[in-house]
């Protein structure tokens, strides 16, 4: 079926079963699919889409733009960005007085001070702010959950990763991924926690699961976040 409302049209799979009540699930694809008891009728369907249509246009999108995988960024007025989970509009400004490209998150946006308006500069500054948040949050959590650990670590480096989050080696070396600082502040705690376990247990066997769920017993929670998520951290 399709239904327009507000402007928008949303095409839909209706199926009628024998259920309680009416629900709407989007499956990998994107695609809307909508479960109505037997002889439930159209109008009430039309309703429930209508109550919850941001909601599902939201999470159909978001579906169908992960299927396309990462998205180059246009550093354009208008264009957001990642930053502690939440997505913020970019204000960018050229300035060549200034002694450093950089980015400052203030009021709700982030502004870009730049000496030339260069796609490249642009990107540079948010990856030189990524790097600083990302240090300053991890070690932020290091700190917080330290209590919890006999063993501290050793180092402590931000990375430029292509597919791991965290690392932690033998030696008690931890290093992270810049782009975490674009994840929610408890998904943060999550990688640290977890790299940080690998400080009493190196592999992922049953002690060190057993481990993260006593200090974070939501973890799971975190990770999935982050396998949603993680194609669009992007700059």
């Amino acid at each position: 079926m399709i239904h327009t409302y507000s402007g928008e049209t949303i095409q839909f799979d209706i199926i009628y079963k024998k259920r309680p009540s009416i629900a709407i699930y989007i499956d990998s694809y994107g695609n809307v699919e909508v479960q109505a008891p037997k002889g439930t009728p159209d109008e009430s369907v039309l309703k429930l889409l209508e109550d919850k249509w941001d909601l599902i246009q939201q999470k159909s999108k978001e579906k169908k733009d992960r299927l396309l995988g990462p998205q180059k960024k246009n550093y354009n007025r208008g264009e957001s960005f990642l930053y502690l989970g939440n997505n913020y509009p970019i204000e960018i400004y050229k300035d060549i007085n200034i002694t450093q490209d950089c980015v400052v998150f203030a009021e709700g946006k982030l502004h870009v001070h730049v000496k030339q308006l260069e796609d490249e500069k642009i990107q540079q500054a948010f990856k030189r702010f990524y790097y600083q948040k990302c240090k300053t949050l991890v070690e932020r959590s290091i700190a917080s959950y330290q209590s919890n650990f006999k063993t501290k670590p050793r180092s402590i480096r931000i990375t430029d990763s292509k597919t791991t989050w965290g690392t932690c080696d033998s030696r008690l070396q931890l290093t992270f991924n810049w782009r975490l600082a674009m994840a929610p502040q408890r998904v943060i705690e999550y990688v640290v926690v977890h790299e940080m376990s690998h400080m009493v247990h190196l592999n992922h066997d049953r002690s060190f699961w057993r481990l993260v769920g006593k200090i974070m017993p939501d973890y799971k929670e975190h990770e999935n976040w982050l396998a949603q998520s993680s194609w669009k951290m992007t700059v």
